[in-house]
């Protein structure tokens, strides 16, 4: 048995999950913890794209089981439609292999309208939310005011609880936020139907995880966002809503943390950022925009451009730490060919003094300047490279030097969006 958690190092948007999708073969089980419809997953396989956003990118491997879990705030419609979605593009979907927490939290209408009537009062100081209602929902958990999906299931408890906090909720919408409000009739005959066609996936997801630890069951665990993210480790206000980094696989899941056996660090092979937010390596040149471009570098769940720039070492160090990385993925380092330079930032460099280590402090962060360090490019089309040592010897160069910088070895490397091309180093469920 071996348990393998896969996260992102940066600002998300990293690739978790092709490389879980291609993990997924040896793991029997593939679980979810953490985020919900903000993040979106890319999997390309024989050619054909296929983006979750809910449902653990394990689901296109018929034979895995997989979870979504307590960690998770599951918008119940999206849910739905990602089900349909796969159904009818062949993927087989049913309480059979897809189970969502009973300890999961509900998005509920009156989240998404919060959402959105505080970036519009925010104007210019918006965080650039994706708007599905995510950090609103997280709140109504940490306040102990959320609807679970055992409360859902539970058509008695479900309106019990609805009508406790819709005139709550109005009462900010209409008054504060001058937003529209929500009507408690209409969100129970909306829901009401999907809590009885989402009924048999719900279940127990921390004993189901526990059987399959007894059984001997290699587990996958799957993380959204990235590490800079995080709501305690991230450019705070400039996070998302839960805990990104890999220790809240246990709390997101279910388990305990001897449990968990390696740690991939999901590292693009350059630095990308959705949204506002400072971001001390990013191009605004020809580079910039060609990253963006032979990237394709919009994001899977709103589409909006990603801000691109150079890989930053420092940024993927703080990751390693905390995180306690085993090991490394790097993806589309097939984006970098052609580039005759390439540059790593090392370290920053504020008001006269070099900084190491990613600074807490927004204010410091934002007028950090990089310290690049620049190495030669390649030319060469690495998409069909099987084998590390096929790949160029600048590329070989490129890496190497990421894993000195980082001190975390490179496990397995992405040459290209299908899941064959892939090249595996060492695959993580063999670790010690």
């Amino acid at each position: 048995m071996s348990n393998v958690v896969v996260i992102g190092t940066q600002w998300g948007d990293e690739g978790k999950g092709k490389v879980v999708d291609v993990l997924a073969e040896k793991a029997s089980v593939v679980a979810r913890f953490q985020g919900g419809n903000n993040a979106g997953h890319t999997m390309v396989v024989d050619g054909e794209s296929f983006i979750s956003h809910l449902i653990p990118s394990g689901i296109l491997h018929p034979d895995k089981l997989c979870l979504i879990g307590n960690g998770v705030v599951v918008d119940p419609a999206v849910l739905l439609q990602e089900i349909t979605d796969l159904q009818e593009r062949g993927v087989s979907v049913g309480p059979h292999n897809l189970l969502v927490s009973e300890n999961a939290h509900l998005i509920m209408p009156y989240h998404k309208l919060l959402d959105h009537g505080r970036e519009k009062l925010k104007g210019d100081k918006k965080l650039g939310t994706t708007g599905r209602g995510i950090g609103p929902c997280y709140e109504d958990k940490v306040t102990r005011r959320g609807i679970r999906f055992c409360d859902f299931i539970d058509p008695e408890t479900f309106e019990a609880k609805l009508s406790l906090i819709v005139p709550e909720k109005n009462f900010y919408l209409r008054d504060f936020l001058k937003s529209e409000t929500v009507d408690e009739q209409s969100i129970l005959e909306e829901y009401l139907p999907y809590a009885e066609t989402l009924r048999p996936h719900v279940a127990n997801v921390s004993l189901v995880l526990s059987q399959a630890l007894k059984a001997g069951d290699h587990i996958l665990f799957e993380g959204a966002q990235g590490t800079h993210l995080d709501i305690d480790h991230g450019t705070y206000p400039f996070v998302t809503s839960s805990n990104t980094v890999a220790g809240n696989a246990c709390c997101g899941a279910g388990i305990g943390p001897t449990q968990i056996h390696s740690v991939i660090g999901m590292v693009k092979a350059y630095t990308t950022r959705v949204g506002r937010g400072p971001f001390p390596t990013e191009l605004h040149d020809d580079i910039g925009d060609r990253l963006q471009e032979r990237g394709a570098e919009f994001g899977a769940t709103t589409g909006r451009r990603r801000r691109c720039g150079w890989l930053d070492a420092v940024v993927v160090r703080n990751s390693a730490r905390i995180n306690s990385l085993t090991g490394i993925a790097i993806t589309k380092l097939d984006v970098l060919s052609g580039l005759k330079t390439l540059k790593i930032c090392t370290a920053y460099e504020y008001k006269g003094d070099r900084l190491p280590e990613f600074p807490s402090a927004l204010r410091v962060l934002e007028a950090c300047t990089p310290v690049y360090e620049e190495l030669p490019g390649w030319s060469e089309d690495i998409t069909a490279v099987k084998d590390e040592s096929a790949l160029p010897e600048n590329a070989r160069a490129y890496l190497r030097r990421l894993e000195e910088l980082v001190e975390t070895p490179i496990q397995i490397v992405s040459v290209g969006p299908g899941r064959h091309e892939t090249i595996m180093l060492q695959d993580p469920f063999d670790s010690p």
